[in-house]
C-alpha cells in the first residue's frame, strides 16, 4: 500500500480508505469488523464515515455506523492505528431525524454533532472533520443548473470555521475537510483561513468516477496547487462500472436492487460509457471495477479514493486495484470513451 499526505497535515493516509456507509444496513456489525480487520492487515490506515450514516439515512439507522466502528475501537484497542474522517450534516429538512431537520453548519449544530460522534465512535477526538455538504444553495449531490438565492439565508462560511477552529483548539478535532463542494466554496475556505486565520482544509471529499470527472473542471487545479487532495467517493459509481446492473440485471442484495431511488449513475447514456468502459478492461486483461479504481488512484489531485463494499470479496477485489498501474494505451482509450461520452452522470 501506498500512503499520501493528506493536505499539509503531517498525517499520511492509505492511498485508499475505508468507505463505511454500508455498515448497519447493507452489513451487519460482525461484517464491518471483518471490513476493518482486513483492511488493516492489507494496509489500509483510513477509514471514513459521518453521522448521517448508514444510507439510505433514516431515523432507525442514523449513527449506527459510527456505533459499529466505535465497538471495533473498544473491543480491539486499535483507535491509534487509524486515521478516522467523520463529517457533520448541512441543513436537513430531507432529513428530519437529524437534530429535528435543523441541522445547520452554524457553532451549535456542529459542536453538538461531533460531541455525539466523538460518544459513538467511543473516541476522545477525529482526525479529519468534514462538513457533508454546503449549507448555501449550490450545486451538490448530482444537481446542474445554478440559480442564486438572493434572499438565502446560509450560515457563513467563517462561523463555519470558527466552530471547527473551537473543536480544534479542544483538542477534538485534529484537522478539518470539505465534502460535496464547488469550487467557489474551496476557495472561500482557502481565502478566510489565510485571511483570517482559520484553520486550513486538509481535503476536499466529492464524487468521481469514470463516469462523472466533473471535479477535474474547476476543483482539479485548486487540488493541486492548494494541496488540498481530493478523497474520491463512488468511484464505482453506485457499483455500475462493475457491469453486473448491465442488461436489467438487478443482483440480489445490491445497493440498487434494493434501492431503486438511487438513479444517479443509471441512464442510457451512462449505459453507453459502462460498456465502452468495460470493452476496454477486457482489452487489456483487466477487471472493470479495478481498472475504474486504478484510473482514479492514478491522478495526480487524489489524496485518496474511498471504496466500499458488501463482501470480503469485494472488498480484496477493490483492494488489489492498488497492484494496478494502467498503461498510456489504455489511458487513452478510456479518453476516447470519455470524449464520446462526457459526464453522463454529473
Amino acid at each position: 500500500m501506498n500512503y499520501n499526505q493528506l493536505g499539509k497535515t503531517k498525517l499520511e493516509v492509505s492511498e485508499i480508505c475505508l468507505g463505511t456507509m454500508t455498515w448497519g444496513e447493507q452489513n451487519s456489525a460482525e461484517g464491518a469488523s471483518s471490513q476493518m480487520e482486513y483492511a488493516l492487515e492489507h494496509g489500509i490506515n483510513f477509514f471514513d464515515t459521518a453521522e448521517l450514516y448508514a444510507i439510505p439515512p433514516k431515523a432507525e439507522t442514523y449513527g449506527r455506523t459510527e456505533e459499529i466502528i466505535g465497538n471495533w475501537f473498544g473491543k480491539t484497542g486499535k483507535r491509534h492505528d487509524i486515521i478516522l474522517a467523520s463529517k457533520v450534516c448541512g441543513p436537513t429538512g430531507w432529513c428530519r431525524h437529524i437534530r429535528h431537520g435543523k441541522a445547520r453548519l452554524d457553532e451549535q449544530n456542529i459542536i453538538a454533532a461531533c460531541e455525539a460522534s466523538l460518544k459513538r465512535l467511543k473516541t476522545d477526538y477525529i482526525d479529519l472533520y468534514q462538513t457533508h455538504w454546503p449549507d448555501r444553495n449550490t450545486n451538490f449531490f448530482g444537481k446542474l443548473g445554478y440559480q442564486h438565492g438572493i434572499n438565502e439565508s446560509a450560515v457563513p462560511i467563517e462561523e463555519t470555521l470558527a466552530a471547527m477552529q473551537k473543536l480544534l483548539q479542544a483538542g477534538k478535532v485534529r484537522h478539518i475537510g470539505i465534502s460535496n463542494e464547488t469550487p467557489w466554496g474551496a476557495t472561500q475556505y482557502l481565502h478566510l483561513s489565510e485571511m483570517q486565520g482559520f484553520p486550513r482544509i486538509a481535503s476536499i471529499q466529492n464524487p468521481y468516477n469514470l463516469l462523472n470527472r466533473s471535479f477535474e473542471i474547476g476543483l482539479a487545479e485548486i487540488a493541486c496547487r492548494e494541496h488540498t487532495g481530493l478523497l474520491a467517493y463512488s468511484p464505482l459509481a453506485f457499483g455500475v462500472l462493475s457491469g453486473k446492473y448491465l442488461d436489467g440485471n438487478q443482483p440480489a442484495g445490491t445497493r440498487l436492487t434494493l434501492f431503486k431511488h438511487y438513479t444517479r449513475y443509471s441512464n442510457p447514456e451512462a449505459e453507453q460509457a459502462i460498456r465502452g468502459y468495460i470493452s476496454v478492461a477486457e482489452k487489456y486483461g483487466l477487471n472493470p471495477a479495478q481498472m475504474a479504481l486504478a484510473f482514479i488512484r492514478q491522478q495526480p489531485f487524489v489524496c485518496a479514493t474511498i471504496i466500499g463494499a458488501t463482501s470480503l470479496n469485494q472488498l480484496a477485489n477493490n483492494i488489489s486495484s492498488r497492484d494496478i498501474i494502467l498503461p498510456d494505451a489504455c489511458l487513452a482509450d478510456i479518453e476516447h470513451i470519455h470524449h464520446r461520452h462526457p459526464n453522463p452522470c454529473p
